[in-house]
């Protein structure tokens, strides 16, 4: 048993054999110093790893504050702007007696211009100067977020222990503006005190952006980290799937060191984390990786080196099967010519003329093929004279001359008498049976086919009473068409006898393209069969069973007998290109459907002509 299982995944051929020795040969020494390659290279990926992550992270870190910093600058042109400066002490301290309307409206405007100037450039903000009078001046409308409900926010009480130019970060908080809820649920804001010597803290100025600007920054990364900000108390404050802000980031205590990287195991698989300190916030940008991910860049120029081993492979494997091949090309040459004598081909015969025992053999393949023609000629002789000597027996029983003769001199007499449905009937009869023994004509046109077909309704409709009418639908392409004879007389007499029960009834044979197709259709009106029946009659033909006695066949359907005669002598014609089918319903009729495929007849077409 051991022997035997080479043979069912082994090569084959003596040339598959050689190359398939050859491939390992090369396999094992490229796989030993991979293994090497890899081994050396280990630490190194890691080491770049590192790297690549701690570069993706400050190429973040400086989008991230660079939006953070904007943010800052609007504070800052707020606190140092004079003449804002000057209007909101104003507003402050309701020092509005001496002012008219039109005054006060200008120094609106004046303070909403400049908050609207300075939002222009860089990302989407909202600005916010709240003063402790209540009186408010932002850059967005009361119906999107009303300012004054500020002044309960635990934060904004926080402000008044700020010094000077000092900051307040809120970290991420759900939102407020109603125009930005649906797309972004988090904002992010910073605050400042608006400050004078004498009248000490009289406003705040609180800038907001939505989180998701920040968010936007780690998906535009080219890693596939998970990058995200945090306080200093290891809460998430952006990150880009919004059910984690809020959330405790529990591998902070991984990193080793402040902006540092470092490799640890999650569910026994490693990851690469690495954090950077986001200046004048107290936050830290942190990145968490799978460590394969990380050293996917690194590993495809490992994957380029396996690539050129592989294509040096090929080159090699190429040039040694060239070598091989002066040695296999007679077993190859004689095992095409195997195959094609497999396929049918007993004309083909081996070149080859060496000494070994490759010639031994393709002299005996070849004096086999001579003997196999040799017996094939003398059967086909011993046949066509055996068909010959029968048919010299038929002749000499009737001669058809005399025979032809005899009826068309019946035929005259009977139409001198005025009798021309009996003068047509004979006339009918003489063609039948001249077509019947005529051993020239092995193939007709289907025209001609088509005049057997009417001769020989004529004939039937003189035998019974009632009459049988026949419809012809045939386009010219289909007349020539060179069929075997008497294909459509079997059809058409199953449905005189069985489809119409000799009865009155329409028959109609027609012919129709259908791209590479030729369909010919034999449709009666009759009483047609039911689905066993009909079943029943196809397994007849399919599997050709012309042994059985045609009464076994009830007038409830066809007869098998002849249909089965039909598609055997249509087959051989024209091969698998001819596909026979019917079609019938109880009392609905019965349709017979001949397809030959187009140049399927070419052959008989030729032998014709």
């Amino acid at each position: 048993m051991k022997g035997s299982k080479p043979r069912k995944w082994g090569p084959r051929s003596f040339r598959s054999k050689l190359i398939f020795i050859s491939i390992i040969c090369l396999i094992i020494p490229a796989v030993i110093s991979l293994s090497i390659y890899n081994y050396l290279t280990k630490d190194m990926l890691k080491d770049q790893a590192l790297s690549n992550a701690n570069r993706e992270l400050t190429i973040a870190n400086e989008y991230v504050e660079k939006l953070l910093e904007d943010m800052l600058y609007i504070t800052n042109f707020v606190q140092l702007d004079a003449e804002m400066n000057t209007i909101l002490k104003e507003k402050a301290q309701n020092q509005i007696e001496n002012e008219t309307d039109y005054k006060i409206y200008m120094n609106d405007s004046k303070i909403n211009k400049t908050i609207e100037n300075i939002t222009l450039v860089g990302e989407k903000s909202y600005v916010t100067i709240l003063l402790k009078n209540g009186k408010s001046y932002k850059n967005y409308t009361n119906y999107d977020y009303d300012p004054s409900g500020l002044v309960h926010k635990d934060w904004l009480k926080k402000l008044n222990t700020l010094q000077g130019y000092e900051s307040a970060w809120i970290e991420s908080m759900p939102t407020v503006f109603k125009s930005e809820k649906e797309n972004n649920p988090y904002q992010i804001s910073v605050a400042r005190t608006l400050r004078d010597g004498n009248l000490g803290i009289y406003g705040y100025v609180i800038v907001t952006i939505m989180e998701n600007e920040l968010n936007q920054i780690f998906e535009n990364t080219h890693g596939h980290e998970e990058m995200m900000i945090i306080n200093s108390s290891n809460q998430i404050l952006s990150h880009r799937n919004h059910l984690k802000i809020g959330e405790h980031f529990q591998y902070s205590e991984q990193l080793k060191e402040n902006n540092s990287s470092n490799i640890f195991q999650i569910s026994n698989e490693d990851y690469l984390i690495a954090e950077h300190d986001i200046s004048f916030t107290g936050w830290k940008l942190v990145s968490l990786v799978p460590y394969k991910q990380a050293v996917n860049q690194i590993n495809s120029i490992f994957s380029k080196v396996f690539t050129v081993q592989l294509v040096s492979f090929t080159i090699f494997l190429i040039f040694m099967a060239s070598l091989l091949r002066t040695i296999t090309k007679p077993i190859v040459h004689l095992g095409k010519i195997a195959e094609a004598v497999k396929r049918g081909n007993l004309a083909i015969r081996s070149r080859l003329r060496s000494r070994d025992e490759v010639g031994r053999l393709s002299e005996s393949f070849n004096h086999m093929l001579d003997r196999v023609n040799e017996m094939i000629y003398e059967i086909t002789d011993t046949q066509e004279r055996k068909r010959k000597a029968e048919l010299d027996m038929l002749q000499a029983q009737i001669n058809p001359h005399f025979l032809f003769n005899v009826l068309n001199s019946i035929r005259m007499k009977v139409l001198g008498k005025g009798d021309q449905e009996s003068a047509n009937m004979i006339s009918s009869l003489s063609k039948l049976l001249r077509m019947t023994i005529d051993k020239n004509k092995e193939t007709i046109t289907f025209r001609e086919e088509i005049q057997i077909v009417l001769d020989y309704i004529n004939i039937m409709n003189m035998r019974q009473k009632e009459q049988v009418k026949v419809e012809i639908d045939v386009h010219e392409e289909a007349n020539t068409l060179m069929i075997p004879r008497f294909i459509l007389q079997p059809i058409i007499e199953n449905s005189i006898i069985h489809g119409l029960n000799k009865r009155a009834g329409t028959i109609v044979v027609s012919t129709e393209r259908r791209e590479n197709q030729l369909v010919i259709i034999i449709e009666d009106n009759g009483q047609g069969m039911d689905e066993a029946s009909l079943s029943q009659l196809k397994s007849k033909i399919n599997h050709s069973n012309c042994t059985e006695n045609s009464h076994e066949t009830h007038n409830k359907g066809f007869s098998s007998l002849g249909l089965s005669n039909v598609y055997e002598r249509m087959f051989i014609t024209f091969g698998k290109s001819f596909t026979m089918d019917i079609k019938s319903l109880p009392g609905a009729g019965t349709k017979v459907i001949l397809t030959i495929q187009k140049g399927g007849n070419s052959d008989v077409q030729n032998n014709a002509s």
